[in-house]
């Protein structure tokens, strides 16, 4: 309960502080506004992630031809549903190809396990890959 209520005040404390900011952006002279769908998110405890923000990987323009990895986490419905994303895909893409890779460790980043040799390798082998959370 005490949690609730500090993440409350603070939200509460940045909501006013930004909004008495004499920098604070209002309708009036804002590039980002409620109309465009877009706001801007600021961090009432000034902290930066020291990792630098990258973009996402590059899109196939196609899966035609492909080789599609499969990643099924550690979930038991992750790899019923992998099944069905490949048959489905199957139907769509006759000739691509699919490449299973499931993770057996909860909630862990498999390059950073004893796996990592084998899961680069995989990555590495495959053209895209669909993600399956078994949840």
């Amino acid at each position: 309960m005490r949690k609730v209520l500090m993440a409350l005040a603070v939200g509460i404390l940045a909501a006013v502080v930004v909004q008495d900011s004499p920098g604070a952006q209002t309708a009036g002279n804002s590039k980002l506004s409620a109309s465009d769908g877009r706001y801007e998110v600021l961090n009432p405890w000034a902290e930066v992630d020291p990792i630098p923000l990258r973009g996402i990987s590059p899109r196939v323009e196609s899966l035609a031809g492909k080789k599609i990895g499969l990643f099924a986490n550690f979930k038991r419905a992750a790899v019923p549903i992998t099944e069905s994303v490949e048959k489905r895909l199957g139907g769509m893409y006759p000739d691509a190809s699919f490449s299973l890779y499931h993770s057996t460790l909860p909630n862990v980043n498999e390059a950073e396990t004893k796996n990592r040799d084998r899961f680069l390798a995989w990555i590495k082998s495959v053209d895209a890959v669909v993600a399956v959370v078994g949840d």
